[in-house]
């Protein structure tokens, strides 16, 4: 399989090309423009088709919200393609109108501005990517539609006076300009932000389904209420019908969905308020513009402040379980069990990390009753003691014991809680963690038995150097080759013990044992070893050690080592006997050496090599004096062999 990280980069530097290409990036500009000019455009045609009397502004502006919610979308990049979209849009639908060219070109400026005002606002406050995952991004974005369609107000009273020489009062020109442009932001921005939102993020196909059903559902329900008939229940049953549908859509969907859902409603509204179709239609219902700006204003707001609301909520349960992930993986790699254990019911609780350590069946959780149980015998009544001994004063206690689990395997356990008590003293409950300290416990254990094994070998070592010293002076003719005698034997001490500190004192290869000893003398033409991978524990590697040592020795004074077409092998092998393998076999041969013949008189180092074996390890030796050189045969018991480290 290939690595897709080298797939991938050649597309990321492809991609990094194409976005820095200025000609693709005023390609791309130019479609941006022509796109939200064309959005833009239609939505203002509609929007003029429901003009105030008699000042002639629109009630209703769904333009503001797409230049301001395709400009929040797609970021700070794309402000001037759609600021100049915007603007040739609104000159077009106003010169298609009756308005002069002049103010068509004021209010192309205003509704320009308004859209990259209120698009600077929201990215200065909330930074890019804008969603409506909390309720203070709803209301920042109402602050944003309220000042940029307050300030673009301004140029559109002048342009209004100016060029279009309206006779309606400077106030109410100023209002119905900023509530259509405020509406329109506030209803059609948020859909625009969500879609993006949900291209960048796709929704699953389930959540999809289901919000397409609840628009469906919204746009039923409405079409229905605008039949209803004109009675004093008209005003109420649609609330009545249409809040259960927008809760259901907030709660269960994307923001997105709900966005949609407030466009529906007050497109509907604008509709039959043009049409004079249902409640806002009714020409004799006074006010009934701002009745439906109002009904506009407080359906979307509503709608986005429940969907903030709930996608908070959604943002927070994840947050909560993720850090609750985090916590669960936390104890499980420190082999540490969170529980929590309700006096008055009795009932306990602990983390999912429980089973696996104490090894029970998660699926049948462990009650109190079910840990004390666990508890080693032994143990058992000095931990119930420890848990009985908490009160007000003295409210936390740590405890060490051990537990059986029912696979019969014993662990330590190290335990540290604390009790809550009510006001009259009485324990409500008891929260704690409880660790697994069986590792710690077996290290300890084993800490103590290397220092007792230490100290029983560092006093055998000092009786065993002080023996060596006192048969090495007897051998020695001067005191010169007394220290270089005594000097080599207790080197070879030093080596045995130096393996046997780095296999922690469990074991030590025969291999490694073998070649340190003939270091000194051995190369790769005079010596050869072979022999299967075996260890001895640690008597056997001194004991072995130091014959080996002796057999080196005299092969350099007087055998195979002391001419050079001398030749020492040492093999070995386990012993078997009827199929039973009863120990060790070492075999050490001279060849191609000097003539050799048993000494008259056996010094120390025969000696040792004669009789330590037999004696520390309850072995067998057989050492010949043959014409083609010394050989000797080792033999050692099968309860003398450790394991390898």
């Amino acid at each position: 399989m290939r690595n897709p990280v080298l797939h991938r980069v050649p597309e990321q530097k492809e991609r990094r090309l194409v976005v820095a290409d200025p000609t693709w990036q005023l390609a791309n500009a130019v479609a941006v423009a022509i796109g939200v000019g064309i959005v833009y455009f239609l939505a203002a045609r509609f929007s003029l088709s429901l003009l105030t009397k008699p000042d002639g502004v629109a009630v209703f502006w769904p333009a503001a919200g797409v230049a301001a919610g395709a400009l929040i979308a797609l970021g700070p990049r794309a402000k001037w393609p759609v600021a100049i979209g915007a603007a040739a849009a609104t000159i077009a639908a106003n010169l298609l109108g009756d308005r002069s060219f002049a103010g068509a070109v004021t209010f192309a400026l205003c509704n320009a501005a308004e859209a990259m005002l209120t698009a600077g606002l929201i990215e200065r406050q909330f930074g890019s990517g804008f969603t409506f995952d909390r309720v203070r991004k709803v209301l920042g974005l109402l602050a944003a539609a309220v000042l940029g369609s307050a300030i673009s107000g301004i140029g559109g009273v002048l342009g209004f006076k100016l060029f279009h020489f309206s006779t309606a009062p400077t106030l109410t020109i100023w209002q119905h300009w900023f509530a259509s442009d405020a509406l329109g932001i506030l209803t059609v921005a948020p859909l625009l932000i969500g879609a993006a939102a949900a291209a960048r993020d796709p929704p699953p196909l389930n959540e999809a389904l289901e919000g397409a059903a609840a628009l469906l559902a919204i746009t039923l329900t409405i079409t229905l209420v605008i039949f209803l008939p004109r009675a004093s229940f008209a005003t109420v049953v649609p609330i009545a019908l249409l809040f259960p549908l927008l809760l259901w859509l907030a709660a269960r969907c994307r923001p997105v969905f709900a966005a949609a859902a407030a466009f529906v409603v007050a497109l509907t509204i604008v509709w039959t308020t043009t049409l004079g179709i249902g409640y806002f239609g009714d020409p004799d219902l006074e006010d009934r513009i701002v009745g439906a700006q109002a009904g506009i204003l407080t359906t979307s707001l509503c709608t986005l402040v429940l969907a903030a609301l709930f996608a908070e909520r959604r943002h927070q349960e994840a947050a909560l379980r993720e850090g609750a992930t985090r916590l669960e993986k936390a104890l499980a790699a420190g082999a540490v069990i969170a529980f929590v254990w309700d006096a008055r019911t009795g009932s306990s609780h602990r983390s999912e990390n429980a089973a696996n350590i104490l090894g029970y069946d998660p699926q049948a959780p462990l009650s109190a009753a079910g840990f004390l149980a666990l508890v080693h015998p032994d143990d058992r009544a000095h931990f119930k003691a420890h848990v009985m001994s908490v009160r007000p004063d003295n409210p936390s206690y740590a405890v060490t014991f051990r537990v059986i689990r029912p696979d019969a395997q014993e662990m330590w356990l190290e335990e540290a809680a604390t009790a809550e008590f009510d006001l009259d003293g009485k324990c409500l409950r008891i929260e704690g963690l409880t660790r697994d300290i069986t590792k710690s416990k077996r290290a300890e254990e084993h800490q103590r038995m290397l220092v007792a094994e230490l100290d029983h070998r560092v006093k055998n070592v000092l009786a065993r150097v002080g023996v060596v010293a006192m048969y090495t002076r007897e051998g020695s003719g001067t005191i010169d080759e007394f220290i270089q005698a005594l000097d080599r034997r207790i080197q070879s001490m030093a080596v045995a013990h130096e393996l046997l500190s780095q296999g922690n004192w469990l074991g030590v290869r025969l291999a490694d044992l073998v070649r340190h000893q003939l270091a000194p003398y051995a190369t790769d033409a005079n010596t050869a070893t072979s022999g299967p991978d075996i260890a001895l524990n640690a008597a056997a590697t001194e004991a072995l050690g130091m014959v080996l040592h002796e057999l080196v020795t005299n092969a350099f004074k007087y055998g195979a080592l002391s001419i050079p077409e001398g030749r020492v092998s040492v093999n070995w092998e386990y012993q078997n006997r009827d199929d039973a393998t009863l120990g060790l076999k070492v075999l050490w041969r001279e060849t191609c050496g000097p003539a050799v013949s048993a000494p008259c008189k056996s010094g120390y180092g025969i000696s040792l090599i004669c009789e330590l074996i037999p004696h520390e390890l309850g072995g067998t030796v057989d050492l010949a004096f043959s014409s083609e050189g010394v050989s000797c045969t080792i033999e050692i018991p099968f309860k003398q062999l450790g394991s390898l480290a």
